[in-house]
């Protein structure tokens, strides 16, 4: 299998990031990847298919939590809005201790990360079909996690409102963005303490092989976020806090 693909971009982006693969998890990536391309051919999981760009903007960018969080010092991840798994599963491949939760608005990519997940062996990880603005006032999920995740492309207020309900007191949201991120920041601080949060920390980086700069935006929870959050589907995007 390895002989099929050049690694050198993938083990020179892991080196940067401090982040030791076994064969194992090298190979769950791989077969991560070929089971996402053969999916892509009859549904739309993904613009990126070639290898190296994979690699690059999915798996290197989903594991780049790393410069803003210790995983070791977690138990449980939601990824919410995962689409076809990012960042939920490489995270899960490259720190195996980790509880996760993937959850997806659209039941046929959910049901492609179930079958991902069973085919690639991972434990103490499930996928779930539903909107945040649900599941967050369902007391299994609602203030459970140590961090939620979201690569998902919403504007920092919205993005709080749908993730910070199900961060529990004491825990962390962190937002996957893009380039310089200072305005929006101070667009969403209202929000974001609103909903019980503090944004303690912007990490912005390039990542191994990439031009553009990435941005981390790391919320803490500080406090229980008011019942009456996140509101109904919708009015999160509409009416941003």
């Amino acid at each position: 299998m390895d002989e099929r693909y050049d690694l050198t971009g993938l083990r020179e982006g892991l080196k940067e990031l401090d982040i030791p693969l076994s064969g194992r998890q090298t190979e769950q990536l791989l077969n991560y990847y070929e089971l996402l391309v053969e999916k892509n051919k009859v549904m739309n999981l993904t613009a990126i298919t070639e290898f190296q760009q994979v690699v690059e903007k999915h798996f290197l960018d989903s594991l780049s939590l790393v410069m803003a969080v210790d995983p070791a010092d977690l138990e449980t991840l939601l990824d919410l809005g995962t689409g076809a798994g990012f960042p939920g599963i490489p995270l899960k491949i490259a720190f195996p201790h980790l509880n996760v939760t993937l959850v997806d608005s659209l039941g046929k990519r959910v049901d492609f990360l179930q079958d991902v997940i069973r085919q690639l062996g991972l434990k103490q990880i499930r996928a779930i079909h539903g909107r945040g603005e649900d599941l967050a006032r369902q007391k299994e999920y609602r203030q459970k996690y140590d961090i939620v995740v979201s690569r998902a492309v919403a504007n920092l207020s919205t993005l709080s409102e749908y993730c910070l309900p199900f961060v529990g007191v004491g825990g962390l949201f962190v937002a996957y963005k893009g380039g310089d991120v200072t305005e929006e920041c101070k667009k969403a601080e209202y929000a974001v303490e609103t909903l019980g949060g503090v944004i303690a920390d912007v990490v912005t980086f390039t990542l191994p092989g990439a031009e553009a700069d990435r941005s981390l935006v790391v919320v803490e929870k500080e406090e229980a976020t008011p019942r009456s959050y996140p509101r109904k589907a919708g009015i999160p995007e509409k009416r941003p806090l």
